[in-house]
């Protein structure tokens, strides 16, 4: 049995440790910075530019389309290769196969659905 919970006291370890390391940096970070608010500090900065007018600004939608249909097509092919190359090994059959189908046809009505919405035209 002490084996068994070996690997869960490991990561468990790692964690604390990791948590512990996060918390010394923030602290020693807070502790060692020098606090000197000046106006010029209050600003808001953005890419260099002082901030002129009001705070809202027309931004184009379709940029943020095609970025979601870049990760559609990354998660697509996250799961799609490592699939690939263990289909052949014992065990994974008609099943695995019919699963993957499956995905396949989620992602296939999504692409449907954009291109019926006009989302692929790059007009």
């Amino acid at each position: 049995m002490p084996d068994y919970f070996h690997g869960y006291a490991v990561v468990g370890l790692v964690a604390v440790v990791g948590v512990l390391f996060v918390t010394v940096a923030f602290g020693a970070g807070r502790l060692l910075r020098p606090v000197v608010p000046t106006p010029e500090k209050l600003l808001t900065y953005e890419c260099g530019v002082d901030p002129v007018g009001e705070g809202w600004a027309h931004t184009q939608v379709r940029y943020y389309v095609y970025a979601f249909l870049y990760v559609v097509f990354a998660v697509d092919s996250i799961f799609l290769f490592p699939w690939a190359t263990v289909f052949a090994a014992p065990g994974f059959g008609g099943v695995t196969l019919v699963e993957m189908f499956v995905f396949l046809g989620f992602l296939a009505v999504g692409l449907l659905y954009a291109w019926k919405k006009g989302v692929l035209a790059w007009t």
